[in-house]
């Protein structure tokens, strides 16, 4: 069995997928993109900003699960330059106290709606 996870607080999907499902105790969150949810707008005002609304849209996803980032397994982040790395690699190391999720990092030739930076995590849910 599988639970849907939808939230007004993170974007809504630009296609044919959902922010997050739940399954046999892991949480799948799509990858989610600079964009905020409030306003539909892209976030360009620099990386570290990008990275932020990034993982914010996370945050609230993982809130709406009734999980955080302590929660968080495998983390995959996407970069259109990974001369960029330290900047979000800053950012996003903010966001956790111990225990890091294994991770990869990869630079791709482009990202929906021209962003940076993309990310997506699997959780573990009670």
């Amino acid at each position: 069995m599988k639970t849907i996870i939808n939230t007004n607080n993170a974007p809504a999907p630009i296609g044919p997928y959902s922010q997050a499902v739940a399954a046999n105790g892991l949480l799948f969150v799509s990858g989610q993109i600079p964009s905020n949810p409030k306003t539909g707008e892209i976030i360009t005002t620099g990386i570290t900003d990008e990275a932020t609304m990034v993982m914010e849209n996370l945050k609230a996803i993982l809130t709406e699960a009734g999980i955080g980032f302590d929660s968080i397994i495998k983390t995959t982040i996407f970069l259109t330059d990974m001369q960029t790395f330290a900047q979000v690699n800053e950012v996003y190391g903010s966001y956790f106290t111990a225990d890091f999720p294994a991770r990869e990092t990869v630079q791709v030739s482009a990202l929906p709606k021209g962003v940076n930076v993309e990310i997506s995590v699997i959780a573990l849910k009670p």
